[in-house]
């Protein structure tokens, strides 16, 4: 589109016509060239930008984020530990993403899970090599706290009994 628009630009200011008195309509000419280019990229941002209505989070459409959990608690933070909810499936889910250059865009072990507090239903996890999170993991606790459980780079984060409403 670029290209395109220098063309436009090259063949306008070439074809510039002249009056009478022998002077140039070049700036008629150059801010027509202008305008058009500002048209153009306007159309083109409108037609690459999301809708906020039409746009979802990593867990899906109705998820909004509730909490991030550093991993590890303390110390150097190295990824992080996010829930969402889904008020009206009443499902929790959660990620754990890499964070820093040593995390986040390089494979490497990553693990979520999560749970009904008190280990109702077990624990359901995501884990393996990925580049930038492991998860989504998925598990409905309308009303019940839930437990979870984060690792990677050699170290762990646990939250327990959370988000009980």
């Amino acid at each position: 589109m670029i290209f395109r628009l220098e063309q436009l630009a090259f063949h306008a200011i070439r074809d510039c016509e002249y009056d009478e008195s022998g002077a140039s309509n070049f700036m008629r000419t150059r801010s027509s060239v202008v305008t058009l280019a500002s048209v153009a990229l306007a159309s083109t941002c409108f037609l690459i930008s999301p809708s906020p209505a039409s746009a979802a989070g990593p867990c899906g459409a109705g998820y909004s984020r509730i909490d991030v959990y550093a991993i590890p608690q303390s110390g150097p933070k190295i990824g992080s530990l996010e829930l969402y909810y889904n008020s009206g499936t009443g499902k929790n889910c959660a990620l754990a993403y890499g964070v820093g250059s040593n995390y986040y865009g390089k494979s490497t072990y990553k693990d979520v899970a999560i749970r009904r507090a008190g280990g109702s239903g077990g624990w359901v996890s995501n884990n393996g090599y990925f580049k930038y999170y492991a998860g989504p993991v998925y598990i409905s606790a309308k009303d019940t706290c839930i437990d979870l459980a984060g690792y990677m780079g050699g170290t762990e984060r646990y939250v327990w009994n959370v988000h009980c409403d």
